[in-house]
């Protein structure tokens, strides 16, 4: 790091007294005028363990949450298409995406680039030494790791969405190319120092680079590959093992401790807060799910319960470092509600096949969770001269998170609809009619789950 420091958005994280510093939330690389920070090993400790945790959300998170809602035939597909991602996506981290979400090179330079993009002095960890150090006290290889875990869980949240019915080829070269145009673009945006962080924009920890990218992507993705060639609308398809899904959220509820409580980049208050506000979200969120199932389907289920309990993860994210305990029940018990009627009513009503609501309880649960970080962000937790939400009398972040939503939204999907018509072009995406009916893993992978 050298001279360098870390700095903060002012809409994002500003004070207690000087508990918010952190680039993953807060910003980019600036010159530091003092003396480099000391190594902190309280600090550096929990960060590693918090990038281990974030790693288990994806390896074997998603790999067995999606695995278990997919059938018999399919599951190995799901497992390959997530340790494709984890070991390609890992590569083009350290490769180019650290530099491009968190380089300063066009900064320093006063290139006008800066504001959607870090530049090339980081490519392959430039300058990156064993002493450099941020100023939480962390070595700077930790945050490149910690930052490398949520590259690898944004484009295997997509999966779910056209899951069953893919070519690995294609998923490769999709995955690779989105990684690179979609991901890396919009983490320096949010917190790499980008346009939207300098507007103000609060994602404590991927509202809008993770699950709102991730989630609008699935859904373009889910209307041009098409439909499976046995699905009915409104009558989903049976999970093979619901046991898998049941162990996949137990995962992801472990590893979002890491995700959501790690990003301050420090052992402190802010985390507690984090942790806190992130484990009563999701519990309020699995038990209101379950009531509505109950309700309407007569029957409490245990995939509608983990289904609720991942919906209110994700849409606490952006929240963790903004909110208290008031805003965590309240996203809680409103992600749920909404999340379920874009699953059970919208799309059965308009018939596209989001296999595994990737579209609808990411996507959906980022939006509402991106929009509601500007109702209930408040300064018990941002401190004072921090952001505060609407409900506090700040409609003006209510609106700069609306548009960062906004703005998500539509560069996602332009994105992803560019990308799939190059990809298709050149490889094809969906897979054969003989292999999607008699299962990708066999076809694929030449394996069978179950022997």
């Amino acid at each position: 790091m050298g001279k360098h420091g870390f700095t903060h958005s002012a809409g994002v994280r500003l004070a207690l007294t000087a508990a918010f510093a952190a680039l993953h939330s807060a910003g980019a690389w600036a010159a530091g005028d003092g003396a480099a920070p000391a190594l902190d090993t309280g600090n550096t400790a929990w960060m590693i363990v918090a990038t281990t945790l974030v790693l288990l959300m994806s390896i074997p998170g998603i790999a067995l949450f999606y695995g278990g809602l997919v059938r018999q035939k399919n599951v190995l597909s799901v497992i390959m298409q997530t340790m494709f991602i984890v070991g390609v996506v890992s590569i083009l981290w350290v490769a180019v995406g650290y530099t491009w979400a968190f380089g300063t090179g066009f900064k320093e330079s006063g290139n006008p680039l800066f504001a959607v993009m870090g530049g090339f002095d980081k490519a392959f960890l430039n300058g990156i030494t064993l002493s450099t150090v941020t100023s939480t006290g962390i070595p700077e290889l930790v945050f490149v790791m910690f930052q490398c875990m949520f590259a690898l869980i944004t484009p295997a949240l997509i999966l779910g969405a056209f899951a069953e019915r893919i070519k690995f080829k294609g998923y490769m070269v999709f995955i690779v190319l989105w990684t690179v145009l979609a991901y890396f673009p919009m983490a320096h945006w949010v917190w790499g120092g980008g346009f939207l962080q300098e507007m103000g924009a609060i994602d404590f920890a991927g509202g809008t680079v993770v699950h709102i990218n991730a989630g609008i992507s699935a859904l373009v993705m889910a209307l041009m590959v098409g439909k499976r060639e046995d699905y009915k609308a409104g009558h989903p398809i049976t999970p093979h093992n619901i046991t898998f899904v049941f162990l996949g959220t137990s995962f992801l509820w472990l590893g979002w401790f890491g995700f959501n409580a790690g990003s301050g980049l420090a052992a402190d208050g802010l985390a507690a807060n984090a942790l806190l506000v992130t484990h009563v979200a999701t519990a309020t969120a699995a038990v209101v799910w379950m009531a509505i199932d109950w309700i309407f389907n007569k029957k409490p289920t245990t995939v509608g319960a983990c289904t609720g309990a991942v919906a209110g993860l994700v849409a606490i994210t952006p929240a963790a470092g903004s909110t208290g305990l008031l805003g965590a029940f309240c996203i809680g018990v409103v992600t749920p509600i909404v999340c379920f009627f874009m699953v059970a009513v919208v799309k059965p009503k308009f018939k596209y096949d989001d296999a595994l609501d990737a579209f609808g309880v990411h996507g959906i649960g980022g939006i509402v969770g991106s929009i509601l970080t500007g109702v209930f962000a408040t300064r018990f937790v941002t401190g004072d001269g921090g952001a505060e939400g609407a409900l506090y009398g700040d409609w003006r972040q209510l609106g700069v998170q609306v548009v960062a939503t906004l703005v998500s939204v539509a560069f996602s999907a332009v994105v992803t609809f560019v990308l799939y018509k190059i990809v298709d072009r050149l490889v094809g995406i969906r897979a054969d009619k003989r292999v999607e009916e008699e299962g990708l893993d066999v076809y694929e992978h030449g394996e069978s789950a179950y022997n």
